[in-house]
């Protein structure tokens, strides 16, 4: 049956309609002219934490804008191709241009599912913490995995990250970590993650063999804004100070630059140690845990909402990954279903297909729950 090229590309061009309309289009080329106005600034660099935060909100939605305007182009080159080759009556043409057809089909299905990130703070920027869990060094090597997953998808997206601090364990991996990824929706695009991640394979530090099942806990919270109120009183966070480490335990800094803030209210603990200064530490660790402050009210708020509901669902926070090297090969999704049986792709940054998945199931929830 030969393929309907005039109905497909009019759906694809709507579809681009409405995803520019949610994306806000000419408000975000005036937000990268005035953050370029920003970065060309001499005095940039004088407060380094703005720099950051600056040129990577201009880097995140310079690339959303690339993203949204290659799309439109390549629909816009498929209507031009299609045209040709049926005036030319060019076989090989058609079938090139169905191959490119069903590859933009993917892609604006991607691009659409931001449509759907419309929570309070969806739009904003993301602070992840992964943690090992049971399961001893694999876990903490498993820990390690999935930053490096995460790491790889803002690279495959070219969205900046920060890292702000790593607790790395004795043998291997790491105990824990903390790092944004600076972009225009990484919040609601990557809070889908949250929740318990399970390994299971055979383990590269049994000498014997076995196979191990290992599991990590990945956390996501909005990175917060200056118009966010978060009242923390001075007297009610804890300040340690301590030396910055490396792998191994082994000491990268000789002054005591690293800072830890515990919530005393909450039990909240926070730390950052990858600046140079104890000040730039603080401050970052500061905005992360201000952060987490906001999350446990939001938490809280909808705890209640749910109890108000009756709702017994299990929380967003359980196990929701199955990431299975052994016997076989599968990475699963509990909630959605979601599969693919190539671990390794997955593991490199591949995420995008349990991303948008997520998305959708959350949908699903939140209108069933509405």
């Amino acid at each position: 049956m030969a393929t309907d090229f005039d109905s497909a590309i009019k759906q694809l061009q709507a579809t681009m309609t409405t995803v520019e309309k949610v994306l806000d289009v000419p408000a975000m080329k005036a937000e990268i002219a005035s953050l370029g106005e920003q970065v060309a600034a001499p005095d940039l660099w004088d407060d380094q934490a703005n720099a950051q935060r600056v040129t990577g909100r201009l880097s995140g939605l310079q690339g959303e804008l690339e993203r949204f305007t290659g799309l439109r182009s390549r629909i816009d080159d498929l209507d031009i191709l299609v045209e040709l080759a049926r005036e030319e009556g060019d076989a090989d043409t058609l079938a090139e241009a169905d191959a490119e057809l069903v590859r933009l089909q993917k892609s604006v299905e991607q691009l659409e599912v931001r449509t759907l990130l419309s929570g309070e703070y969806d739009a904003r920027e993301a602070l992840i913490t992964i943690r090992s869990g049971a399961g001893g060094v694999d876990a903490a090597d498993f820990a390690e995995m999935l930053m490096r997953m995460y790491l790889r998808w803002a690279e495959r997206n070219h969205y900046s990250v920060e890292v702000f601090d790593t607790s790395y364990a004795e043998e291997a991996g790491l105990k824990s970590a903390t790092f944004a990824v600076h972009a225009p929706y990484a919040y609601g695009t990557l809070s889908v993650e949250a929740g318990t991640h399970r390994l299971v394979r055979i383990s590269p530090f049994d000498n014997q063999g076995r196979r191990q099942t290992s599991f990590a806990a990945v956390e996501v919270v909005p990175v917060l804004e200056q118009t966010d109120e978060v009242d923390i009183p001075e007297e009610d966070v804890r300040v340690d100070v301590y030396r910055s480490s490396g792998p191994g335990g082994q000491s990268v800094n000789t002054t005591d630059s690293a800072v830890r803030l515990t919530h005393i209210p909450t039990g909240t603990v926070v730390s950052c140690q990858n600046e140079k200064s104890q000040l730039q530490n603080k401050a970052s660790a500061m905005v992360i845990l201000k952060a987490k402050l906001l999350a446990l009210k939001k938490a809280e708020e909808k705890a209640h909402l749910d109890e108000l509901r009756g709702d017994v669902q299990a929380s967003w926070g359980d196990q929701m990954r199955n990431y299975v090297l052994n016997p076989y090969q599968l990475v699963k999704d509990l909630r959605t279903s979601q599969e693919s049986g190539n671990p390794q792709a997955v593991l490199d940054g591949d995420i995008d297909d349990f991303l948008e998945a997520g998305i959708r199931w959350r949908r699903g929830a939140d209108k069933a729950n509405a």
